[in-house]
């Protein structure tokens, strides 16, 4: 199997959760003398090689970090750029957001069914998964084992070649938590995690506490 994968976070990688998560996606899947080439929509100055190699693949991967529901703008401005595609291509997606629950992927899921259509491609499905956002900010230890589990997704691609399985639907976890979960989240958002926000922000400069509101 060969296959173009596109990050499709505007974050340089450096930043990128979605870029961590391909590194150990494409571990798995390029076991066994499977091959991919890799491209970031964040490096504008590779737009026209990623449109060359579009033009010339038939096996096509998105992944795509979701921001409240909506695809990062800078990968909607690359995809209106492309021609939509003749012949037998495939188009697939990873789909990663900080939210936890499946149920808050679903709306950017049923969106990507059509974007593979309007495109021109048969669509082979979009893995999802939340509870993401700490990513890059996990020392290197935890960071591997928030995303070792991609490989096996990986290899569960290249066995398919798609996310269609049994495997890559149970990845999403749950789709909505229990009610005293969802209470007991509620808490520890409201305690453990403002705190965890608080000195993230700090330390990537921020001065204006959570609740800040300028424009109030």
């Amino acid at each position: 199997m060969h296959a173009l994968i596109i990050n499709g976070s505007p974050r340089i990688k450096k930043f990128s959760n979605t870029d961590k998560i391909l590194d150990e996606f494409t571990k798995g899947m390029c076991e066994g003398g499977n091959t991919c080439d890799r491209y970031e929509i964040s490096d504008k100055a590779s737009w026209d090689a990623i449109r060359k190699s579009y033009d010339e693949s038939d096996n096509i991967l998105i992944a795509i970090p979701l921001y409240v529901e909506c695809i990062p703008g800078l990968l909607m401005e690359f995809l209106e750029t492309l021609t939509p595609k003749t012949g037998n291509a495939k188009m697939s997606f990873i789909l990663q957001s900080g939210f936890a629950e499946g149920v808050q992927l679903r709306c950017g899921e049923a969106y990507l069914e059509k974007l593979a259509g309007y495109l021109g491609c048969e669509y082979g499905g979009t893995l999802c998964k939340g509870g993401n956002f700490e990513i890059r900010f996990l020392n290197d230890e935890n960071r591997v084992k928030a995303t070792s589990p991609y490989a096996e997704m990986g290899r569960e691609f290249a066995s398919c070649g798609n996310f269609n399985s049994d495997k890559c639907k149970a990845f999403t976890g749950p789709e909505i938590f229990p009610t005293p979960v969802r209470v007991l989240v509620g808490f520890f958002f409201k305690t453990v995690v403002r705190k965890s926000f608080i000195r993230d922000g700090e330390s990537l400069g921020c001065k204006e506490p959570l609740d800040y509101k300028p424009y109030a």
